[in-house]
This record gives C-alpha cells, sequence and structure tokens, in this order.
C-alpha cells in the first residue's frame, strides 16, 4: 500500500476482509491453551483503529483485559468494542459484558516490546512483513521469557495471482511490490514476505509449539473498493521502487483497474497468520 495504508478509512475497508479471511483452525489449540493456562491478558501491537480485538475478543473464553498499543492516537480513539458471535459455541461472553481496553500511545520497539512481560498473549494483525528481524527476533525472546503465546495474523505472503485473463506485467508487478514491501517501514528494513516463515522458524527454537495456516484474499465483485485501492496502492508502491518505469505500471493500473469494473477478474493475496504456544503447559 501507499504511505496513507494506515488511515482509519483503509482500515475500514479492509476489516470485513481480514475477519473472514482468518482460518478458524487455529482457534482451538488457542482456546485450549487460554483456559487451561488461564489466561486473560492481550496485548495487541500495532493496533490500529481495534480490529484484532473485534475479531478476537468474542472467540476467545472467559474474562480478558486487553492492552492496545499504536504509535497513532487518532486511531486508537476509534477503537471500539467487539462483536458478538452468539452462533459460536467456543465464544466468550466478554463482547456483552464490559471488556476492560486500554489504549496506549507508543512506539512498537520501546513501549510494544517492553509490554510483552505483562502480557498471556501477544496478538498483532498485518504487522509482521512491515517489521525488522532485529525486532521481531526481540519479540520471541520476550514471549519465552514471559511463557506468553502469540497469534500473529495476516502477514503478507509474497502471492499475488490474479484469474484469468493474465496481465503480462503481472509477474513484474509482483516482484516490484514485493521489494517495496522489504524498503524502510518505521522500524528499520522490513522483512516484507519472508516474515512469517522466519517468525515461525525463531519461535521453535524457543521450543514453542507452532501453526502456520494460509489466510489468503479472495477477492470478488462485492470486494471491488479494496480491490481498486490495492491496485492504486501497488501502482505508488512500484513507481517508488522503480521510477524508470513508472509509466508502464500506471498502464497495467489502468488495464487492472478497468477489468475489475467489468468484473472480468478475480484476486487472490496471500497470507499468513501464525500462532506460537509454549511448550510446557503448565506455563503462564
Amino acid at each position: 500500500m501507499a504511505d496513507d495504508a494506515f488511515t482509519p478509512d483503509w482500515l475500514a475497508l479492509r476489516e470485513r476482509v481480514d475477519h473472514r479471511s482468518r482460518p478458524t483452525a487455529l482457534l482451538r489449540p488457542l482456546r485450549a491453551a487460554w483456559h487451561a493456562r488461564e489466561w486473560s491478558r492481550v496485548l495487541d501491537l500495532g493496533s490500529g483503529t481495534g480490529s484484532n480485538l473485534r475479531y478476537l475478543a468474542s472467540r476467545l473464553p472467559g474474562r480478558q483485559e486487553w492492552t492496545l498499543v499504536d504509535h497513532d492516537p487518532d486511531l486508537l480513539d476509534r477503537v471500539h468494542g467487539p462483536d458478538p458471535v452468539p452462533s459460536d459455541p467456543g465464544s466468550s461472553d466478554a463482547a456483552g459484558s464490559a471488556l476492560p481496553v486500554h489504549r496506549v500511545v507508543g512506539d512498537l520497539a520501546e513501549e510494544g516490546l517492553a509490554r510483552v512481560g505483562e502480557a498471556h498473549l501477544v496478538t498483532a494483525s498485518a504487522l509482521l512483513d512491515l517489521v525488522t528481524r532485529e525486532w521481531l527476533t526481540a519479540l520471541v525472546e520476550r514471549c519465552q521469557e514471559a511463557k506468553c503465546g502469540a497469534l500473529l495474523a495476516l502477514s503478507y505472503d509474497g502471492t499475488i495471482v490474479w484469474s484469468p485473463p493474465e496481465d503480462p506485467d503481472d509477474a513484474w508487478v509482483q516482484e516490484m511490490v514485493n521489494a517495496h514491501q522489504r524498503r524502510e517501514k518505521g522500524l528499520g528494513p522490513a522483512l516484507g514476505p519472508t516474515a512469517p516463515h522466519l517468525a515461525e522458524a525463531l519461535f521453535q527454537e524457543q521450543d514453542f509449539h507452532t501453526w502456520l495456516v494460509p489466510s489468503p484474499w479472495h477477492l470478488g465483485p462485492g470486494d471491488l473498493a479494496l480491490a481498486r485501492a490495492l491496485v492504486e496502492g501497488w501502482i505508488h508502491a512500484v513507481a517508488e521502487q522503480a521510477p524508470s518505469g513508472a509509466s508502464r505500471v500506471q498502464g497495467w493500473g489502468e488495464r487492472r483497474l478497468q477489468a475489475l469494473a467489468r468484473g472480468d477478474v478475480g484476486l487472490t493475496v496471500g497470507h499468513l497468520d501464525l500462532l506460537a504456544l509454549p511448550a510446557d503447559p503448565g506455563a503462564g
């Protein structure tokens, strides 16, 4: 996405697709650990307007207390609580009660990492591909010290697939977008699409049990606004990454936007969700 990737409009646009794309298979081991270890405290990093809170709180059992950390106070001011999931037998009654939510304005490299020791579960959504190896290593080490779990959702995995007909510039755009993902994103050179697999390996080195599950966006005619925003963001990113190709990517974007408007194509954007739980069932 472009520099405005974290505007409230963008976050609102993607939330519905984010929530439907998340794999429910991770909820069973997470709920089991949450219940067995009597967890209650969640630390959500890079919270934005609270999408992760709204997805997860009503899907966890029992008492909860959330701390949301983001550098943008305007986004945190827009946080509102979870939506109930009444048809889900594993859901919590937290959505219908007063759920303690603490908003913390702070830098993820300092305030975020400093609070890991207070948490039972660390969560983040659409964050890992934006961080550095050093930050991710520090996060895993803090989780190991605290014996807390981690649920790191919707990390971009580098996959962009258009349904037929293909465009001759699709592969080039994907390559440039993925290179742009590795540029400075606020914490230093970002990991980009390598992040979820690296995170899994780092947690496994600390004897965590891990689950890495696909959570792709499948965008169809009902997701036109999000698909258009993605294409426009990719045009901007490619023009930054390869200035000499600015006219080329603009032409590609015009073709893809026209095809989307006609309903001629579908779009899949790959993501991965990672759950990491401490090996000792009595920890925490």
